[in-house]
Parts: C-alpha cells; sequence; structure tokens
C-alpha cells in the first residue's frame, strides 16, 4: 500500500521559515509528479506547489518567490521550504503523488503562522 508520510509542520511567527518534509513508500517514486496541497479552514483544499521526476517545478501565485519545492528521488522524499510566513499560509499541508489516472495523498500536517 502507497503511503506518503509528511512532516515538520509547527507554528512559527510571521517571517519566519519551516520546511516540510514528505517521504513516500511503494511507488516508483522518479515517475510520480510529487505536489503540495493546503487546505486552510473553512476553504477548499489549494494547489502550492508542484515538481515532475525531472526537477520542473510549478507554484501558485500566492508562494511564488517565498516557497521553493524540491525533491530527492534517491531517498524518496519531497520538500517544500517556505520562507517569508505570512498568516495566510496557516493551513494543513497536504503531500500528493500523482500519475496518469493514480493519485495519493498523505494525512497532512498543520502549519500555524502567528505571533
Amino acid at each position: 500500500q502507497v503511503q506518503l508520510v509528511e512532516s515538520g509542520g509547527g507554528l512559527v511567527q510571521p517571517g519566519g521559515s519551516l520546511r516540510l518534509s514528505c517521504v513516500a513508500s511503494r511507488i516508483w517514486f522518479k515517475l510520480y509528479v510529487m505536489g503540495w496541497y493546503r487546505q486552510a479552514s473553512g476553504k477548499q483544499r489549494e494547489l502550492v506547489a508542484t515538481i515532475t521526476g525531472g526537477g520542473t517545478t510549478n507554484y501558485a501565485d500566492s508562494v511564488k518567490g517565498r516557497f521553493t519545492i524540491s525533491r530527492d528521488n534517491a531517498e524518496n522524499t519531497v520538500y517544500l521550504q517556505m520562507n517569508g510566513l505570512k498568516s495566510e499560509d496557516s493551513a494543513v499541508y497536504y503531500c500528493n503523488a500523482a500519475l496518469s489516472n493514480s493519485q495519493y495523498w498523505g494525512q497532512g500536517t498543520q502549519v500555524t503562522v502567528s505571533s
């Protein structure tokens, strides 16, 4: 069974940084487009960033220039470096793996930006 396990969430002050990690198991990792999505309380889940196996990235406009997605195909891990965090970045962040008609989600990790 495919597993995506996120870590690295927590409480941070505005302007601070966090690094999220997601370790995937039981998938051919390098073939999958890996992504980070987030869902704030009372809102729909939204795309944050994606990265292909070859390293092509895509970002939501709201995080461009502040967040960086990367992956280590040897370690089956995708990262999200978040800098310059704002209160509106507070949400549960989910790791996603997508390939053709297959899609998998992690359990989510809470990020709270507050002073």
